[in-house]
């Protein structure tokens, strides 16, 4: 693979436009090579070859030096293509810049703009590390806090007061093991030598701290011990020199005892639970005050170690920054030098070098010390665990699973084949009975038919997802290494349906043979026993079947069915926004409930929608994954003061009254439902097909550099938002089958029809959906979660202090 296609690979997604701009630089190389050859060099005359220099020694023009050469001396300079400069911004930022010593050559101008674009990418590059590693250490230096304040925490909890006096000095630098590295920043840049009271206490951080990141292969106690006795050494040296109380205070630094900083803290008590919301709304506010108990501290722990990984990974990913830019820009100068035969690679790859983003080691440091504090703390000074745990691997491919889903999709399409051939030689289309069986077991074996549709369309999701590098664990929020791929996925869709299939084999065979149509009760529950089979695997326990993301699924479906007592996340709405288009699925389970909870499967008759009870609820059921958007939107109303999602939210409302008279107009018939249904529904389908283009799509941007969609596309075809935004108004409108109904189709496979193009509608929409989401957060450079911490400090107290 070329380095330009493994650059491009390698790069962080929500932060492409960051990186250098290896492509254009290409480019403009290319266009030297053109250069050259529509100008061939013409052979000079051997007797006319002369050098420059010696016409300008003669004319006294230049000097010639007896004392060694410097870097900066004229013959050096003479030898360089280039000549790089520092120059400071009145920002005060650095910047780079390089001035081309041979303009006067045939295409120097072209050169000329290579150096100029290269520049502003260097700079770019640098601009944004420091940036980040800036920002990086603001996050250090708040985990510091919240480390001492968990230490603290675990103090309480246990009541060990001799522990405190015989720890303090350990655990002083424990909790300052992250908070040192943003001394680190400063260092880089000129300053003047630090004096007094912090430059004592900085030296001796900084010596325990390279002597704690060199050891990595030693025990970890023993390189504790050692960092303690180093420091109880300190103290008696500055006993001895008469100076007790000033050097202990600049050793322990200005920070208040262990649990005196407990006295700065209160517990964040964010509202992500029923109780907590309710309570909220109602404004009665829990106490702040902490209780010292088991259950908070593991608590607080859990959402330290959250934090630490989610810091680490932002550690590994500006380092794997840095990296990959510098290794870009090595790459594009030595394909410089070769094409123009010059030697200002070594030049500029010195300056790459000595600039912030090839010498600054504060990522590296700091990832040490975070390893460091998370083993000890976190681990038990499991080594092996606390690396497995921040540095998780990558996902590898099973070939089992790609065997299995051959196997499986081989099965399919035999089954199927089988099923056609067995309806055609029994004639059931023409069975004295046929509208029972469609009356009956049709919608039963329907609902597997929904759920493996909707598997497939995801899995053709995450393929394009991942083609067009649409980063999707991120956005919906997968633990690193979890999430599924396309293969895994379509293992889920082919598994559905082959059990499906062979149930409606097994369920035909047993009715038209004549041994066994005496079993009718037995055949009649083959259907039950596959949705029995079904949801005892999303719920079992046990970690086989993607036992972690069928818990995430759960997690949300659960948060979908409470809302809005829950806080609404991604995940959450874009699950709601599926169901949406479950409604013949969901209307499956309630047949399943009556059919079987009633007992007419063991006459096969389907008086269901001569119930009451049933019509009732065939109404709600239909209306509940609206309306849990809708109070989605409420909720997101409510907390982000967004009018946009009061719209949202009448829309949702639009929809639930146009699902609603449609059900009405479906039970009731009549001119007069017929005209509330048709009404209701249009302006319900305008509304959703505006909001699927404009809001959610982001597309029908008319001054947009791509006419009519949006500045930024990831899919290079333009014509594939064209088509896909006239496939959505279409399958928008499919609902004017059964309302209007153009064409005669059989009442349960209409509505089978209609519910797969609305599933197939959705399945695109979610492509388009998340590919706006994911150039939303690559606007933003948002490559990172934000994990909420326990502690909150009161900045008003320690500023007093």
């Amino acid at each position: 693979m070329k380095f330009g296609k493994e650059f491009e690979s390698q790069m962080i997604p929500e932060w492409q436009e960051a990186y250098m701009n290896y492509n254009h630089l290409k480019t403009l190389l290319k266009n030297i090579i053109r250069f050259k050859q529509r100008r061939p060099s013409t052979v000079p005359t051997p007797g006319l070859k002369r050098k420059l220099t010696l016409y300008r020694a003669f004319s006294g023009l230049t000097q010639r030096m007896t004392s060694p050469k410097t870097p900066n001396s004229a013959t050096d300079i003479e030898s360089q293509p280039i000549l790089i400069n520092s120059v400071r911004r009145q920002e005060g930022e650095e910047e780079y810049e390089t001035m081309f010593l041979r303009s006067a050559d045939e295409g120097g101008e072209y050169e000329i703009v290579y150096f100029r674009r290269l520049d502003d990418e260097f700079n770019k590059v640098v601009k944004f590390y420091r940036e980040k590693v800036e920002e990086v250490m603001k996050e250090a230096a708040m985990l510091n806090k919240q480390m001492e304040a968990l230490i603290a925490f675990r103090i309480k909890v246990d009541g060990g007061e001799s522990w405190i006096v015989d720890r303090s000095v350990e655990m002083t630098r424990l909790a300052s093991g992250v908070a040192a590295s943003a001394a680190a920043l400063a260092a880089t840049t000129p300053s003047g030598p630090r004096t007094g009271r912090r430059a004592s206490m900085d030296v001796i951080h900084e010596e325990i701290h390279e002597e704690g990141s060199n050891n990595h292969g030693h025990d970890l106690d023993d390189q504790y011990a050692s960092d303690d006795k180093f420091v109880n050494n300190e103290i008696k040296t500055i006993k001895q020199n008469g100076k007790e109380h000033n050097k202990l205070k600049n050793l322990r630094g200005s920070r208040p005892t262990p649990l005196e900083i407990l006295s700065h803290v209160k517990m964040n008590n964010n509202p992500e639970t029923p109780r907590s919301t309710i309570k909220s709304f109602l404004s009665v506010h829990d106490s702040n005050e902490i209780k010292f108990s088991r259950e908070n501290l593991k608590k607080v722990e859990s959402q330290l170690k959250r934090a630490f990984v989610e810091f680490y990974h932002k550690l590994r990913l500006l380092k794997s920054y840095s990296f990959l830019n510098i290794l870009a820009f090595s790459k594009i100068m030595k394909k410089y030098d070769k094409i123009t035969s010059r030697n200002a690679s070594k030049a500029y790859l010195k300056m790459v070098d000595s600039s912030y983003l090839g010498s600054s080691d504060e990522v590296t440091k700091l990832m040490e010390r975070v390893e460091t504090t998370f083993i000890k703390h976190f681990c038990n000074s499991n080594r092996r665990k606390g690396l497995n745990i921040l540095r998780p691997q990558a996902k590898r491919e099973r070939h089992r699973v790609t065997f299995t889903l051959g196997f499986l999709c081989g099965c399919t399409v035999a089954f199927l084949f089988a099923l056609v051939l067995v309806t055609h030689a029994r004639n059931i289309v023409n069975h004295e009975r046929k509208y029972q069986y469609m009356e009956t077991m049709f919608p039963l074996y329907s609902l597997f038919g929904f759920i493996a549709l909707h598997l497939l369309m995801y899995a053709a999701n995450i393929y394009f997802w991942k083609r067009y590098r649409v980063n999707y664990p991120f956005i919906f929020g997968f633990k690193e290494g979890t999430e599924l791929g396309c293969k895994d996925v379509l293992l889920l869709s082919f598994g559905v349906a082959v059990f499906a299939i062979a149930g409606a084999l097994a369920n035909l065979a047993m009715e038209m043979d004549p041994k066994t149509q005496r079993f009718q009760q037995f055949t009649e529950l083959v259907p039950q026993a596959l949705l029995g089979l079904f949801i005892a695997m999303l719920f079992c326990p046990f970690n086989i079947i993607f036992r972690s993301n069928r818990f995430f699924f759960l997690r949300c479906m659960f948060h979908c069915i409470c809302a809005p007592l829950y806080k609404v996340t991604l995940p959450d709405f874009f699950l709601a926004d599926q169901l949406t288009s479950q409604v013949q699925g969901f209307r499956s389970l309630e047949f399943y409930i009556c059919y079987y909870g009633w007992g007419d499967y063991k006459n096969r008759e389907n008086t269901c929608k001569t119930n009451n009870l049933y019509n009732t609820l065939y109404f709600i059921i239909a209306a509940i994954p609206y309306w849990s958007r809708f109070l989605q939107c409420l909720r997101r109303l409510y907390e982000e003061r967004d009018g946009m999602q009061g719209i949202n939210a009448l829309k949702y409302f639009s929809t639930i009254i146009a699902v609603t008279m449609r059900t009405a107009y479906d039970l009731k018939q009549g001119i007069g439902w017929k005209a509330i249904a048709f009404i209701s529904s249009l302006i319900a389908a305008i509304f959703g097909t505006y909001w699927d283009l404009v809001i959610d799509w982001g597309l029908l941007q008319k001054n947009s550099k791509n006419r009519w969609l949006r500045d930024k596309l990831l899919v290079p075809h333009k014509s594939v938002y064209f088509v896909a935004m006239i496939l959505n108004v279409l399958l928008r409108f499919a609902w004017l089958q059964t309302v209007l109904k153009f064409f005669y189709l059989h009442k349960p496979t209409l509505s089978v029809l209609v519910a797969s193009l609305e599933i197939f509608r959705r399945g695109m929409w979610s492509f388009f959906r998340l590919e706006n989401e994911h150039l939303n957060n690559v606007g933003k450079y948002r490559a990172f979660k934000t994990v909420p911490l326990p502690f909150n400090y009161d900045e008003e107290e320690d500023k007093n202090d």
